[in-house]
């Protein structure tokens, strides 16, 4: 089988899932998957899909991945209780023929608390299905050549002793081999440039810090379970910090857009919060915005850490790194253009909420393809209460 631990995921997912437990266990949410790769034809493998989603509802922690996320620093022993007893509930995810020619539909109704580690492993069933049925003979010392060449570069270059470089390609990986492979070969050439995986088994296995924190669809549950539409980010952090208590302390910035995470990241949270992530948008200006909103707010930004996980190449990287060297901390999450680089043409495919408890949620980032919500009347209302254009 494609999955065979429950920690083949990303670390976000269960530290989210432990806020869920604390402040939301009685949520109710909806998730779809999107293709957004014109012309894919995934319908001949539907079967396969299906086979491996039962396996993944069959699957749970062992004693000893317990034992290692309980010895997550920020990890709670009752939720260690919980995930003890947990398993993904295989009557909560619906798998079938999509609207169009070639396209699956793939839809996940329950509660929060038992159905946030879908996403990531379904996504990589599905890649992994694709490609070993569409590129059944994968030109892997091209893959080993590219990743090379990128290592090399940061290696060679004089200036990068701030480069820091994370993995974060799990959902979109060629394959859980390839995926593994990459995570070695990372932390054995690239050292103290390394900063670890978003991948928590990965991370286990390899001895390397597992990254992450919060995801889009956190701060999109938060519209429907806030005290009102407008606060709903503030409401999102301060949830955030209550659990978390100054730890964990990354902040997703592209929910709805820089504008409106800059309203509302003020001096308390510029403060209180470790620094914050780009996930759409020039990454350039957002840096300098970000850069001119802690001097604004009495925040010395050369303290803070600037994530950037945005569709990131090496060389993109290593810009940022000279553009925002010894003005912030920075580091860089790269997903697909490291674990799904083989010389194929990869898979833009997305599972994101769309409703929690009855109602839309949405997200409204700043590159307008990543935009997603079923609702266009909320998503228009949405607009107007965040004042986005």
């Amino acid at each position: 089988m494609i999955i065979k631990s429950l920690l083949d995921t990303d670390l976000y997912k269960f530290s989210m899932m432990q806020v869920v437990l604390h402040h939301f266990p009685a949520a109710q949410v909806e998730y779809r998957y999107k293709c957004r790769t014109p012309g894919v034809n995934l319908e001949p493998y539907l079967d396969e899909i299906r086979e491996e989603i039962q396996a993944l509802c069959r699957l749970r922690f062992t004693e000893d991945e317990l034992q290692y996320l309980g010895s997550l620093r920020f990890i709670k022993s009752d939720f260690i209780d919980f995930l003890g007893l947990f398993h993904l509930p295989h009557k909560c995810i619906f798998v079938g023929k999509g609207e169009a020619p070639g396209e699956i539909s793939i839809t996940v109704k329950g509660p929060w608390l038992h159905t946030i580690l879908f996403e990531i492993p379904v996504l990589a069933i599905v890649n992994e299905v694709y490609f070993r049925n569409t590129r059944q003979f994968p030109d892997w010392e091209e893959g080993r050549k590219r990743l090379r060449n990128k290592m090399r570069q940061v290696l060679d270059a004089p200036d990068m002793d701030e480069f820091r470089v994370a993995e974060y390609g799990t959902r979109r990986r060629f394959s859980r081999a390839w995926h593994e492979e990459v995570v070695r070969e990372l932390k054995t050439h690239m050292g103290k440039l390394f900063a670890g995986t978003s991948n928590v088994l990965l991370a286990k296995e390899n001895g390397v810090t597992p990254l992450g924190t919060m995801g889009h669809e956190y701060l999109q549950a938060c519209q429907a379970l806030g005290p009102r539409l407008r606060d709903s980010q503030v409401f999102a952090l301060e949830t955030w910090a209550k659990e978390y208590r100054g730890d964990l302390g990354i902040a997703l910035s592209d929910v709805y857009g820089l504008d409106a995470f800059l309203r509302d990241f003020d001096m308390y949270f510029c403060k209180l919060f470790d620094g914050a992530r780009h996930d759409s948008g020039d990454p350039f200006v957002w840096g300098e915005r970000m850069l001119a909103h802690y001097h604004a707010n009495r925040t010395d930004p050369r303290n803070k850490l600037l994530v950037f996980s945005d569709a990131l190449t090496f060389p993109l990287a290593m810009e940022l790194t000279r553009r925002f060297a010894g003005r912030c901390k920075v580091s860089f999450g790269i997903g697909t253009n490291l674990t799904n680089d083989l010389g194929h043409e990869p898979l833009q495919i997305v599972m994101k909420m769309v409703r929690c408890n009855g109602q839309p949620v949405a997200k409204v980032s700043d590159a307008p393809e990543k935009t997603m919500c079923d609702d266009p009347a909320y998503l228009a209302y949405l607009r107007q209460v965040f004042q986005l254009e």
